[in-house]
């Protein structure tokens, strides 16, 4: 894909000093059902990048990938005190940034696709993916979630994220006064490169009507549901890819919330939107 550097209502717009937010998307290639080689890849992603950013954004089910065997989920679902967890608020608090993605949880008794964003000073927010997929196991081996997308205060941006499948739902994904009020919305994913074209339209949908940044996570690699290189990318509230691919595997964008508050000035569309409620 082309990447071009901003958005042309955002070029003339010059970001004061303070404001910028510096985004890692890491398209990892994991390891499948192995947590401790997946969780040793972030750290040493860490030790090279963790100093040059301020968010790290890993993809659904970083730690494990999808599994399907009921055996094995059962070996390696964990709840929010388990190793995963408890490894990455450390690496958090270590490296100084926000960490994200989603692991396989077990809360209750139930299987969960479970997403985190994790924050060095220890305040976390979790979330429990609303829409599993269908054409797979998901739905048949995991529990929906019902709580909307949590939003967290980091360094003055609201972040929110949602998982995967969650971007097919506008409504859903609603920035809005009464729920959901982000700046930066976070898409992990493993999402086929045979769906690429809706994966990238879905993205520059959600940017452009929510006028949000947003960034979508997605795995690299393969396994028995197909490829899915290269698809990570961060878009403006314009809807343009912003950011560059500095490795194989690392993606970087800056994002400018001054920019983001005079786009949303110029353009107040939000005044005019449709209050819809759900749950």
């Amino acid at each position: 894909m082309l990447r071009i550097p901003v958005s042309i209502l955002t070029n003339s717009l010059q970001p004061m000093n303070n404001d910028l937010l510096k985004v890692g998307v890491v398209s990892l290639d994991i390891a499948f059902a192995d947590k401790q080689a997946n969780l040793l890849r972030v750290k040493t992603i860490l030790e090279e990048w963790g100093s040059k950013v301020d968010v790290l954004v890993l993809p659904e089910l970083f730690s494990t990938s999808f599994v399907s065997d009921t055996e094995t989920l059962a070996e390696i679902a964990e709840g929010d005190n388990g190793s995963t967890i408890k490894t990455l608020r450390a690496l958090a608090r270590e490296y100084d940034v926000l960490l994200s993605g989603s692991y396989i949880a077990l809360i209750e008794g139930a299987y969960f696709n479970r997403g985190f964003m994790l924050a060095p000073d220890g305040e976390a927010r979790f979330y429990n993916k609303r829409h599993l997929f269908g054409l797979s196991e998901e739905s048949l081996l995991f529990k929906a979630g019902n709580d909307r997308p949590p939003v967290m205060n980091y360094r003055g941006w609201n972040v929110a994220m949602i998982v995967c499948y969650d971007l097919r739902f506008p409504v859903w994904c609603r920035r809005h006064d009464d729920h959901c009020q982000y700046d930066l919305m976070l898409v992990v994913a493993n999402w086929p490169q045979s769906r690429e074209y809706a994966w990238n339209h879905l993205l520059i949908a959600r940017a452009i009507e929510n006028q949000s940044y947003v960034v979508g996570d997605n795995r690299s690699g393969s396994d028995r549901y197909g490829e899915y290189d290269g698809m990570s990318v961060v878009y403006d509230m314009g809807g343009y890819p912003i950011g560059e691919a500095v490795s194989n595997e690392m993606y970087i964008a800056t994002l400018s919330l001054s920019r983001l508050q005079q786009s949303r000035e110029r353009w107040p569309i939000a005044r005019d939107a449709d209050n819809f409620k759900t749950l």
